[in-house]
């Protein structure tokens, strides 16, 4: 049997724990932190806005399991997690880092990218989709992406175009994650995307609204 390459002893498998670094980052936002890990989590993004949304994140459902957790927002590799007003960051900030930090040194997987469903605001931004839309649409999409979603992503959210009017001038958009529902966000449109759009497409009646993701 020995002589055959018989095993006389099956060594145990043990599951390696993959060492990772996550570190928690305040937002503007004063009900969100963000959480960033020291690898990629996710190439899909994924917004939970409640523990029936997460078919795709085994880590947003844990995290839906502590009573202050709101909404949860993944993003490559970060987590921006929205709480309720019954508990302040300073008293729960160490708990869900420490638990994230377990949960993918464990070698749990954070999103199922195979369960991602593609909703149609982002599917905007796809190529096959995007070469149908008008051409200040399109650029409307370019500017998003190339100058504001980079900011957008440091604060712990996301920004998608969502449609633009010639009659009216009016761009929509959508906040995700840190930046839904943050009360200076407002502003942020006003002073900052309005004003890029106005002076890169060269027209000063354009009005930007958000629609809350």
């Amino acid at each position: 049997y020995v002589n055959a390459g018989g095993e006389v002893v099956k060594p145990k498998e043990e599951n390696k724990k993959v060492p990772v670094t996550v570190y928690a980052e305040s937002t503007p936002n004063p009900s969100v932190m963000k959480f960033v890990a020291s690898r990629l989590l996710t190439k899909s993004i994924v917004e939970c806005k409640n523990i029936d949304e997460t078919q795709a994140s085994p880590l947003a459902k844990e995290l839906f399991k502590f009573p202050f957790v709101k909404e949860v927002f993944i993003d490559e590799n970060y987590i921006s997690v929205t709480k309720y007003a019954v508990s302040e960051w300073q008293d729960v900030t160490n708990e869900v880092r420490s638990f994230i930090k377990e949960f993918i040194e464990s070698g749990k997987i954070a999103v199922d990218e195979t369960k991602v469903e593609n909703l149609e605001r982002q599917e905007k931004q796809q190529i096959k989709n995007f070469d149908n839309l008008d051409v200040t649409s399109q650029k409307i999409i370019n500017i998003i992406e190339e100058y504001i979603k980079p900011a957008v992503a440091a604060d712990g959210g996301n920004i998608l175009f969502d449609s633009f009017s010639e009659i009216d001038k009016t761009v929509k958009v959508i906040l995700q994650g840190a930046c839904s529902g943050c009360p200076s966000s407002t502003f942020t449109l006003k002073n900052g995307i309005e004003n890029m759009l106005k002076e890169m497409l060269h027209d000063q009646e354009l009005k930007v609204e958000a629609l809350n993701g």
